[in-house]
Protein backbone atom coordinates (compact mmCIF):
# COMPACT_ATOMS: atom_id res chain seq x y z
CA UNK A 1 0.00 0.00 0.00
CA UNK A 2 1.63 3.27 -1.06
CA UNK A 3 1.92 5.89 1.66
CA UNK A 4 -0.61 8.70 1.69
CA UNK A 5 0.63 12.09 0.50
CA UNK A 6 0.14 13.56 3.96
CA UNK A 7 2.23 10.76 5.44
CA UNK A 8 5.27 11.19 3.19
CA UNK A 9 7.15 13.50 5.55
CA UNK A 10 6.33 11.16 8.41
CA UNK A 11 7.62 8.19 6.43
CA UNK A 12 10.94 9.97 5.91
CA UNK A 13 11.32 10.50 9.64
CA UNK A 14 10.36 6.89 10.33
CA UNK A 15 13.03 5.63 7.95
CA UNK A 16 15.51 7.88 9.75
CA UNK A 17 14.72 5.94 12.91
CA UNK A 18 16.77 3.09 11.41
CA UNK A 19 19.80 5.25 12.09
CA UNK A 20 21.17 6.86 15.18
CA UNK A 21 20.38 10.57 14.93
CA UNK A 22 22.72 13.18 16.32
CA UNK A 23 21.46 16.76 16.34
CA UNK A 24 23.95 19.34 15.27
CA UNK A 25 24.39 21.67 18.19
CA UNK A 26 21.40 20.66 20.36
CA UNK A 27 20.24 23.54 22.47
CA UNK A 28 22.52 26.00 20.67
CA UNK A 29 19.54 27.86 19.25
CA UNK A 30 16.97 28.80 21.83
CA UNK A 31 13.36 29.95 21.52
CA UNK A 32 12.65 32.88 19.24
CA UNK A 33 9.73 34.81 17.82
CA UNK A 34 10.93 34.03 14.30
CA UNK A 35 10.98 30.28 14.97
CA UNK A 36 7.51 30.32 16.54
CA UNK A 37 6.00 31.97 13.47
CA UNK A 38 8.00 30.09 10.86
CA UNK A 39 5.28 27.48 10.25
CA UNK A 40 1.55 27.29 10.96
CA UNK A 41 1.60 24.33 13.31
CA UNK A 42 3.92 26.08 15.77
CA UNK A 43 1.79 28.92 17.20
CA UNK A 44 -1.53 27.16 16.75
CA UNK A 45 -0.55 23.86 18.34
CA UNK A 46 1.07 25.65 21.27
CA UNK A 47 -1.92 27.99 21.49
CA UNK A 48 -4.32 25.04 21.47
CA UNK A 49 -2.44 23.30 24.29
CA UNK A 50 -2.18 26.32 26.56
CA UNK A 51 -5.71 27.54 25.84
CA UNK A 52 -7.20 24.12 26.50
CA UNK A 53 -5.66 23.91 29.97
CA UNK A 54 -6.63 27.52 30.71
CA UNK A 55 -10.21 27.08 29.46
CA UNK A 56 -10.80 24.01 31.60
CA UNK A 57 -9.23 25.69 34.63
CA UNK A 58 -11.59 28.65 34.32
CA UNK A 59 -14.52 26.31 33.84
CA UNK A 60 -13.56 24.27 36.90
CA UNK A 61 -13.31 27.45 38.97
CA UNK A 62 -16.75 28.52 37.75
CA UNK A 63 -18.31 25.15 38.64
CA UNK A 64 -16.61 25.18 42.06
CA UNK A 65 -17.94 28.69 42.69
CA UNK A 66 -21.48 27.53 41.94
CA UNK A 67 -21.03 24.46 44.16
CA UNK A 68 -20.22 26.59 47.22
CA UNK A 69 -23.15 28.91 46.62
CA UNK A 70 -21.49 31.58 44.51
CA UNK A 71 -23.14 33.38 41.62
CA UNK A 72 -20.42 32.84 39.01
CA UNK A 73 -21.00 36.39 37.82
CA UNK A 74 -17.27 37.07 37.71
CA UNK A 75 -17.35 35.19 34.38
CA UNK A 76 -17.95 38.22 32.16
CA UNK A 77 -19.65 36.44 29.27
CA UNK A 78 -22.90 36.86 27.36
CA UNK A 79 -25.45 34.08 27.35
CA UNK A 80 -25.19 30.68 29.00
CA UNK A 81 -21.84 29.79 30.63
CA UNK A 82 -22.40 26.22 29.46
CA UNK A 83 -22.76 27.42 25.87
CA UNK A 84 -19.64 29.60 26.22
CA UNK A 85 -17.67 26.61 27.52
CA UNK A 86 -18.79 24.46 24.58
CA UNK A 87 -18.22 27.27 22.08
CA UNK A 88 -14.65 27.84 23.20
CA UNK A 89 -13.94 24.13 23.05
CA UNK A 90 -15.13 23.89 19.43
CA UNK A 91 -14.03 27.25 18.01
CA UNK A 92 -11.17 28.05 20.38
CA UNK A 93 -9.37 24.81 21.17
CA UNK A 94 -10.40 22.70 18.17
CA UNK A 95 -10.30 25.76 15.90
CA UNK A 96 -6.64 26.36 16.73
CA UNK A 97 -5.74 22.72 16.16
CA UNK A 98 -7.59 22.70 12.82
CA UNK A 99 -5.76 25.86 11.81
CA UNK A 100 -2.38 24.39 12.68
CA UNK A 101 -3.18 21.18 10.82
CA UNK A 102 -4.38 22.84 7.61
CA UNK A 103 -1.54 25.37 7.51
CA UNK A 104 0.89 22.46 7.71
CA UNK A 105 -0.84 19.73 5.70
CA UNK A 106 -1.98 21.79 2.71
CA UNK A 107 1.56 22.90 1.72
CA UNK A 108 2.53 19.23 2.05
CA UNK A 109 -0.22 18.22 -0.38
CA UNK A 110 0.31 20.95 -2.96
CA UNK A 111 3.92 22.11 -2.67
CA UNK A 112 2.76 25.65 -1.92
CA UNK A 113 4.87 27.88 0.28
CA UNK A 114 3.69 27.71 3.91
CA UNK A 115 2.18 30.74 5.61
CA UNK A 116 4.83 32.28 7.87
CA UNK A 117 6.09 35.55 9.31
CA UNK A 118 3.75 38.54 9.28
CA UNK A 119 0.71 36.80 7.71
CA UNK A 120 0.93 34.00 10.26
CA UNK A 121 1.26 36.49 13.11
CA UNK A 122 -1.85 38.24 11.83
CA UNK A 123 -3.82 35.02 11.57
CA UNK A 124 -2.85 33.94 15.07
CA UNK A 125 -3.78 37.40 16.33
CA UNK A 126 -7.27 36.94 14.85
CA UNK A 127 -7.71 33.65 16.72
CA UNK A 128 -6.44 35.24 19.94
CA UNK A 129 -8.72 38.26 19.52
CA UNK A 130 -11.68 35.91 19.23
CA UNK A 131 -10.80 34.22 22.52
CA UNK A 132 -10.43 37.55 24.32
CA UNK A 133 -13.68 38.89 22.87
CA UNK A 134 -15.57 35.76 23.93
CA UNK A 135 -14.08 35.92 27.44
CA UNK A 136 -15.47 39.46 27.85
CA UNK A 137 -18.55 39.11 25.66
CA UNK A 138 -20.79 40.24 28.51
CA UNK A 139 -19.23 43.70 28.64
CA UNK A 140 -18.38 44.28 24.98
CA UNK A 141 -20.74 45.34 22.18
CA UNK A 142 -22.30 42.25 20.54
CA UNK A 143 -21.21 43.33 17.06
CA UNK A 144 -17.59 43.61 18.21
CA UNK A 145 -17.65 40.19 19.86
CA UNK A 146 -19.16 38.56 16.78
CA UNK A 147 -16.76 40.31 14.40
CA UNK A 148 -13.69 39.35 16.45
CA UNK A 149 -14.78 35.74 16.89
CA UNK A 150 -15.98 35.16 13.32
CA UNK A 151 -12.94 36.61 11.54
CA UNK A 152 -10.56 33.69 12.02
CA UNK A 153 -12.20 30.91 10.00
CA UNK A 154 -12.76 32.90 6.76
CA UNK A 155 -9.16 34.14 6.74
CA UNK A 156 -7.88 30.62 7.47
CA UNK A 157 -10.08 29.35 4.64
CA UNK A 158 -8.70 32.00 2.29
CA UNK A 159 -5.11 30.95 3.03
CA UNK A 160 -6.03 27.27 2.61
CA UNK A 161 -7.87 27.92 -0.68
CA UNK A 162 -4.94 29.91 -2.05
CA UNK A 163 -2.57 27.05 -1.25
CA UNK A 164 -4.94 24.35 -2.53
CA UNK A 165 -5.19 26.09 -5.90
CA UNK A 166 -1.45 25.59 -6.44
CA UNK A 167 -2.19 21.93 -7.11
CA UNK A 168 -5.97 21.44 -7.14
CA UNK A 169 -7.35 18.08 -6.03
CA UNK A 170 -11.05 17.54 -5.46
CA UNK A 171 -10.49 15.36 -2.40
CA UNK A 172 -8.79 18.25 -0.57
CA UNK A 173 -11.52 20.83 -1.15
CA UNK A 174 -13.69 18.98 1.36
CA UNK A 175 -11.83 20.90 4.07
CA UNK A 176 -13.06 24.19 2.66
CA UNK A 177 -16.62 22.87 2.81
CA UNK A 178 -16.13 21.85 6.43
CA UNK A 179 -14.72 25.30 7.27
CA UNK A 180 -17.82 26.87 5.72
CA UNK A 181 -20.03 24.68 7.91
CA UNK A 182 -18.05 25.66 11.00
CA UNK A 183 -18.30 29.34 10.12
CA UNK A 184 -22.05 29.04 9.57
CA UNK A 185 -22.50 27.30 12.92
CA UNK A 186 -20.49 30.01 14.67
CA UNK A 187 -22.43 32.81 13.00
CA UNK A 188 -25.77 31.25 13.98
CA UNK A 189 -24.47 30.76 17.53
CA UNK A 190 -23.91 34.51 17.85
CA UNK A 191 -27.33 35.27 16.41
CA UNK A 192 -28.90 32.84 18.87
CA UNK A 193 -26.92 34.12 21.86
CA UNK A 194 -28.23 37.64 21.36
CA UNK A 195 -31.81 36.39 20.65
CA UNK A 196 -31.76 37.50 17.02
CA UNK A 197 -32.87 33.99 15.99
CA UNK A 198 -34.89 31.59 18.13
CA UNK A 199 -32.46 28.67 18.19
CA UNK A 200 -30.88 26.93 21.15
CA UNK A 201 -27.17 27.91 21.10
CA UNK A 202 -26.22 24.52 22.56
CA UNK A 203 -27.94 22.75 19.66
CA UNK A 204 -25.85 24.79 17.23
CA UNK A 205 -22.68 23.92 19.12
CA UNK A 206 -23.55 20.22 19.07
CA UNK A 207 -23.72 20.47 15.29
CA UNK A 208 -20.41 22.34 15.20
CA UNK A 209 -18.83 19.59 17.26
CA UNK A 210 -20.20 17.01 14.84
CA UNK A 211 -18.55 18.90 11.95
CA UNK A 212 -15.25 18.50 13.80
CA UNK A 213 -16.10 14.80 14.11
CA UNK A 214 -16.54 14.61 10.33
CA UNK A 215 -13.14 16.25 9.94
CA UNK A 216 -11.64 13.57 12.23
CA UNK A 217 -13.17 10.87 10.03
CA UNK A 218 -11.66 12.45 6.90
CA UNK A 219 -8.22 13.12 8.38
CA UNK A 220 -8.12 9.85 10.30
CA UNK A 221 -8.75 7.87 7.14
CA UNK A 222 -5.78 9.53 5.50
CA UNK A 223 -3.17 9.39 8.23
CA UNK A 224 -3.97 6.49 10.58
CA UNK A 225 -3.61 3.58 8.13
CA UNK A 226 -0.57 5.22 6.51
CA UNK A 227 1.28 5.80 9.77
CA UNK A 228 0.31 2.32 10.96
CA UNK A 229 1.55 0.82 7.69
CA UNK A 230 4.88 2.60 8.02
CA UNK A 231 5.41 1.44 11.60
CA UNK A 232 4.40 -2.17 10.93
CA UNK A 233 6.52 -2.33 7.80
CA UNK A 234 9.63 -1.42 9.81
CA UNK A 235 8.91 -2.96 13.20
CA UNK A 236 6.72 -5.99 12.36
CA UNK A 237 7.96 -7.31 9.00
CA UNK A 238 5.57 -9.85 7.60
CA UNK A 239 2.66 -8.79 9.79
CA UNK A 240 -0.67 -8.13 8.03
CA UNK A 241 -0.89 -4.48 7.04
CA UNK A 242 -3.81 -2.07 7.36
CA UNK A 243 -6.50 -2.30 4.71
CA UNK A 244 -8.45 0.45 3.02
CA UNK A 245 -11.69 -0.17 1.17
CA UNK A 246 -12.68 2.94 -0.77
CA UNK A 247 -16.47 2.40 -0.70
CA UNK A 248 -16.30 1.72 3.04
CA UNK A 249 -14.24 4.85 3.65
CA UNK A 250 -16.71 6.97 1.72
CA UNK A 251 -19.70 5.35 3.41
CA UNK A 252 -18.19 5.81 6.87
CA UNK A 253 -17.70 9.54 6.30
CA UNK A 254 -21.06 10.11 4.60
CA UNK A 255 -22.83 8.24 7.38
CA UNK A 256 -21.65 10.90 9.84
CA UNK A 257 -22.63 13.64 7.40
CA UNK A 258 -26.11 12.08 7.30
CA UNK A 259 -26.47 12.59 11.07
CA UNK A 260 -25.74 16.28 10.61
CA UNK A 261 -28.25 16.44 7.75
CA UNK A 262 -30.88 14.76 9.91
CA UNK A 263 -30.35 17.36 12.63
CA UNK A 264 -30.52 20.28 10.21
CA UNK A 265 -33.75 18.88 8.76
CA UNK A 266 -35.15 18.33 12.25
CA UNK A 267 -35.67 14.62 11.60
CA UNK A 268 -37.33 12.50 14.31
CA UNK A 269 -35.01 10.93 16.94
CA UNK A 270 -35.68 7.50 15.44
CA UNK A 271 -34.12 8.59 12.14
CA UNK A 272 -31.10 10.25 13.75
CA UNK A 273 -30.58 7.24 16.02
CA UNK A 274 -30.73 4.78 13.13
CA UNK A 275 -28.27 6.84 11.09
CA UNK A 276 -25.91 7.09 14.07
CA UNK A 277 -26.08 3.33 14.59
CA UNK A 278 -25.11 2.72 10.96
CA UNK A 279 -22.31 5.28 11.27
CA UNK A 280 -20.91 3.61 14.39
CA UNK A 281 -20.88 0.19 12.70
CA UNK A 282 -19.25 1.43 9.48
CA UNK A 283 -16.58 3.37 11.33
CA UNK A 284 -15.92 0.44 13.69
CA UNK A 285 -15.29 -1.83 10.70
CA UNK A 286 -13.06 0.81 9.15
CA UNK A 287 -11.05 1.11 12.37
CA UNK A 288 -10.69 -2.65 12.75
CA UNK A 289 -9.22 -2.93 9.25
CA UNK A 290 -6.45 -0.53 10.27
CA UNK A 291 -5.09 -3.13 12.76
CA UNK A 292 -4.28 -0.72 15.54
CA UNK A 293 -3.82 -3.44 18.15
CA UNK A 294 -0.63 -4.44 16.34
CA UNK A 295 0.95 -1.08 17.29
CA UNK A 296 0.31 -1.21 21.05
CA UNK A 297 4.07 -1.10 21.67
CA UNK A 298 4.29 2.38 20.12
CA UNK A 299 2.17 5.01 21.94
CA UNK A 300 2.47 7.69 19.27
CA UNK A 301 0.81 5.29 16.81
CA UNK A 302 -1.77 3.55 18.98
CA UNK A 303 -3.07 6.86 20.34
CA UNK A 304 -4.40 7.65 16.86
CA UNK A 305 -6.43 4.45 16.91
CA UNK A 306 -7.62 5.18 20.43
CA UNK A 307 -8.83 8.62 19.36
CA UNK A 308 -10.73 7.16 16.43
CA UNK A 309 -12.22 4.49 18.70
CA UNK A 310 -13.76 7.31 20.74
CA UNK A 311 -15.42 8.57 17.54
CA UNK A 312 -17.00 5.12 17.14
CA UNK A 313 -18.11 5.17 20.78
CA UNK A 314 -19.57 8.67 20.40
CA UNK A 315 -21.59 7.61 17.35
CA UNK A 316 -22.92 4.59 19.23
CA UNK A 317 -23.91 6.82 22.16
CA UNK A 318 -25.68 9.25 19.81
CA UNK A 319 -27.67 6.25 18.59
CA UNK A 320 -28.41 5.14 22.14
CA UNK A 321 -29.44 8.66 23.20
CA UNK A 322 -31.96 8.85 20.35
CA UNK A 323 -33.25 5.29 20.52
CA UNK A 324 -33.40 4.68 24.28
CA UNK A 325 -34.28 6.70 27.39
CA UNK A 326 -31.21 5.60 29.34
CA UNK A 327 -28.37 7.53 27.73
CA UNK A 328 -28.38 11.35 27.83
CA UNK A 329 -27.12 13.10 24.71
CA UNK A 330 -24.62 15.02 26.85
CA UNK A 331 -22.61 11.82 27.33
CA UNK A 332 -22.43 11.29 23.58
CA UNK A 333 -21.26 14.87 23.13
CA UNK A 334 -18.53 14.44 25.74
CA UNK A 335 -17.43 11.14 24.19
CA UNK A 336 -17.06 13.02 20.92
CA UNK A 337 -15.48 16.12 22.47
CA UNK A 338 -13.33 14.83 25.31
CA UNK A 339 -12.56 11.44 23.79
CA UNK A 340 -12.42 11.71 20.00
CA UNK A 341 -11.60 15.38 19.49
CA UNK A 342 -9.36 15.73 22.56
CA UNK A 343 -7.32 12.59 21.99
CA UNK A 344 -7.01 12.95 18.21
CA UNK A 345 -5.91 16.57 18.50
CA UNK A 346 -3.32 15.62 21.11
CA UNK A 347 -2.12 12.73 18.96
CA UNK A 348 -1.78 14.77 15.76
CA UNK A 349 -0.21 17.79 17.49
CA UNK A 350 2.43 15.73 19.27
CA UNK A 351 3.33 13.71 16.20
CA UNK A 352 3.40 16.58 13.70
CA UNK A 353 5.37 18.81 16.06
CA UNK A 354 8.14 16.22 16.26
CA UNK A 355 8.22 15.31 12.58
CA UNK A 356 8.12 18.87 11.26
CA UNK A 357 10.86 20.09 13.60
CA UNK A 358 13.29 17.35 12.56
CA UNK A 359 12.98 15.18 15.66
CA UNK A 360 12.45 11.47 16.00
CA UNK A 361 8.77 10.58 16.12
CA UNK A 362 8.81 8.94 19.52
CA UNK A 363 6.56 10.08 22.35
CA UNK A 364 8.40 11.16 25.50
CA UNK A 365 7.13 9.77 28.84
CA UNK A 366 5.36 13.04 29.62
CA UNK A 367 3.63 12.91 26.23
CA UNK A 368 2.48 9.35 26.86
CA UNK A 369 1.19 10.55 30.24
CA UNK A 370 -0.83 13.23 28.45
CA UNK A 371 -2.41 10.57 26.23
CA UNK A 372 -3.38 8.52 29.26
CA UNK A 373 -4.71 11.55 31.14
CA UNK A 374 -7.03 12.58 28.30
CA UNK A 375 -8.18 8.97 28.01
CA UNK A 376 -8.86 8.97 31.75
CA UNK A 377 -10.78 12.25 31.48
CA UNK A 378 -12.93 10.82 28.68
CA UNK A 379 -13.68 7.60 30.56
CA UNK A 380 -14.58 9.48 33.74
CA UNK A 381 -16.71 12.04 31.92
CA UNK A 382 -18.65 9.44 29.94
CA UNK A 383 -18.73 6.29 32.06
CA UNK A 384 -18.71 7.87 35.52
CA UNK A 385 -22.19 9.48 35.39
CA UNK A 386 -23.65 6.23 34.03
CA UNK A 387 -22.20 3.88 36.63
CA UNK A 388 -21.97 6.13 39.67
CA UNK A 389 -24.49 8.96 39.21
CA UNK A 390 -24.44 9.72 42.94
CA UNK A 391 -20.78 10.71 42.64
CA UNK A 392 -21.09 12.66 39.39
CA UNK A 393 -19.76 15.89 40.92
CA UNK A 394 -16.43 14.54 42.22
CA UNK A 395 -15.99 12.39 39.11
CA UNK A 396 -16.38 15.39 36.82
CA UNK A 397 -13.88 17.37 38.89
CA UNK A 398 -11.31 14.59 38.59
CA UNK A 399 -11.99 14.37 34.84
CA UNK A 400 -11.39 18.12 34.49
CA UNK A 401 -8.17 17.92 36.49
CA UNK A 402 -6.95 15.05 34.31
CA UNK A 403 -7.68 17.11 31.19
CA UNK A 404 -5.83 20.13 32.57
CA UNK A 405 -2.84 17.98 33.56
CA UNK A 406 -2.74 16.41 30.09
CA UNK A 407 -2.46 19.71 28.26
CA UNK A 408 -0.08 21.17 30.81
CA UNK A 409 2.15 18.15 30.08
CA UNK A 410 1.83 18.74 26.34
CA UNK A 411 2.56 22.45 26.62
CA UNK A 412 5.53 21.86 28.94
CA UNK A 413 7.13 19.32 26.61
CA UNK A 414 6.37 21.02 23.31
CA UNK A 415 6.81 24.72 24.11
CA UNK A 416 10.63 24.49 23.67
CA UNK A 417 10.17 22.42 20.51
CA UNK A 418 7.61 24.71 18.91
CA UNK A 419 9.44 27.94 19.73
CA UNK A 420 12.93 26.83 18.66
CA UNK A 421 14.37 26.45 15.14
CA UNK A 422 14.13 23.12 13.39
CA UNK A 423 16.81 20.64 14.45
CA UNK A 424 19.29 19.96 11.67
CA UNK A 425 20.07 16.29 12.06
CA UNK A 426 22.63 14.13 10.34
CA UNK A 427 22.62 10.39 10.12
CA UNK A 428 25.34 8.31 11.66
CA UNK A 429 25.47 4.62 10.79
CA UNK A 430 24.41 2.48 13.72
Amino acid sequence: MPPDTLAEADLIMTVQDLWSIRAEGPGSQGPSFEALFSYGFRPFFLGAGIFSALLMSVWLAFVADLAIGGSGQWLAIAGSPFAWHAHEFVFGFAGAAIGGFLLTAVPNWTGALPVSGGPLVGLFALWTAGRVAMAFSGVLPPWLVAAADLAFIPVLGAFAAWQLLVKPAARNFVFLALLILLFAANAIYHLATYDIVAIDPLAILRNGLLVVGIMIAVIGGRIIPSFTHNWLHINRPGAPLPRRIAPLDLGAILSIVSILAARLLDAPPLIEGALALVASVLNAIRLALWRGWKTRAEPIVWVLHAGYAWLVIALALIAAANLTPWVPLSLANHALGTGAVGLMILAVMSRASLGHTGRRIIAAPATVASYRLVSLAAHLRVVGPLLLPQYSGPILVVAALAWIAAFVCFSWVYAPILTSPRVHAKRVAA
